[in-house]
């Protein structure tokens, strides 16, 4: 990945992330588009997985703590592997699919640990069911947040590539050879 490329991905994920210091209803929060993004367009994975979570760890710093951190870190790791899958099949199509399954893994994961480590709900499959159900009001914001931020940061950074050809991948790849 060239050095301009880089930058400019890794200054769009921090943008992004710093965005849930600004007010905004529950859930609806640009990270989840920044691990897909991260994961989409980082070729070194290590990298991909970090930046996402070294974005979301600052804005913690910040915004304070909360108990059980590790799922949603780890849910916003898978989404950074569907990131993966992304970087070299980005269409409208599949990167509004891969919104959709970020946000129902998000909500998936990180209900079932309110179900398994809080004491909210009854350790049962009804107590599971009703944590589910008690969060969708909440899926709501996190549909629309995850589609507003993909849509912004994936559509973002391709009138940037448009505009700007020293971001165009291709581009570096022809320019080296």
């Amino acid at each position: 990945m060239s050095r301009p490329r880089f930058v400019v991905v890794a200054l769009i994920i921090l943008a992004a992330a710093a965005s849930r210091l600004i007010p905004h209803p529950p859930n609806l929060a640009s990270i989840t588009a920044v691990a897909l993004f991260g994961g989409a367009y980082l070729n070194d994975k290590r990298l991909a997985l970090l930046v996402p979570v070294a974005a979301l760890l600052l804005s913690d710093l910040v915004l304070g703590f909360y108990s059980h951190m590790e799922i949603v870190y780890g849910s916003f790791l898978i989404v950074v592997c569907i990131g993966f899958w992304l970087q070299r099949r980005r269409s409208a199509l599949r990167i509004a699919g891969a919104a959709l399954a970020s946000s129902v893994i998000f909500f998936v994961v990180t209900n079932f640990g309110v179900w398994a480590f809080e004491p909210l709900y009854p350790k049962t499959a009804a107590g599971l069911l009703a944590c589910y159900v008690a969060a969708i009001p909440f899926f709501q914001n996190t549909l629309v947040g995850d589609a507003v931020y993909t849509t912004v940061l994936f559509g973002g950074f391709a009138l940037a590539e448009k505009l700007f050809p020293i971001l165009r991948e291709r581009d570096m790849a022809h320019a080296q050879a």
